[in-house]
């Protein structure tokens, strides 16, 4: 009887152990599942951010003022943007990344802005709708003297066009701040 009891006891302790090994694979493949099921329907609802900004084509995104003078005041450019996709894109925040910068939306449905750096005053949402080929300006206004003194020499500065899906675009400019 004891040799009967103590192989029960092994049979049972093996079957034990190949039971939670089999449950934990289980888990294990049954995780594996949901994350891939989970990160494909992500794909799904939100396109990838490549494809979004390739939307937005902006044939120049970089303008350099060369040497401006303080003295001289404040100097602008204006961009060109356009919605190469075959749908609507909302374009859903301008902003820059210094106070000294600001730009402003130029549409056939008028002007929206001036739009500037977070953090500094409110910055509204563009929210506005490009239109499939639609063109828009966007006209930055650099401000060499918002530094005073100490604001002179090089100078780089970004605006931020940011679309409905939080794929962004920048557009640069540059310059030489002279007293």
């Amino acid at each position: 009887m004891v040799g009967q009891n103590e192989n029960s006891t092994n049979i049972f302790s093996q079957n034990k152990e190949i039971i939670i090994g089999l449950v934990v694979a289980l888990l294990i493949l049954g995780g594996i599942i949901w994350l891939a099921k989970a990160s494909s329907s992500a794909d799904q609802v939100n396109p990838p951010l490549a494809t979004i900004n390739q939307s937005i084509v902006v044939p120049i995104d970089t303008y350099d003022f060369g040497t401006i003078s303080m003295a001289k005041g404040k100097v602008s450019y204006s961009f060109t943007i356009k919605n190469s996709a075959s749908q609507s894109l909302m374009l859903k925040k301008i902003y820059t990344s210094c106070m000294c910068t600001s730009a402003t939306l130029v549409s056939a449905a008028g002007r929206r802005g001036p739009f500037g750096m977070p953090g500094h005053g409110v910055v509204p949402l563009a929210n506005y709708t490009l239109k499939p080929n639609e063109e828009a300006q966007i006209e930055v206004t650099f401000d060499p003297a918002a530094h005073g003194p100490a604001g002179v020499g090089p100078v780089n500065r970004i605006v931020y066009l940011e679309d409905q899906f939080g794929a962004v675009n920048q557009l640069r400019i540059s310059a030489t701040v002279t007293p």
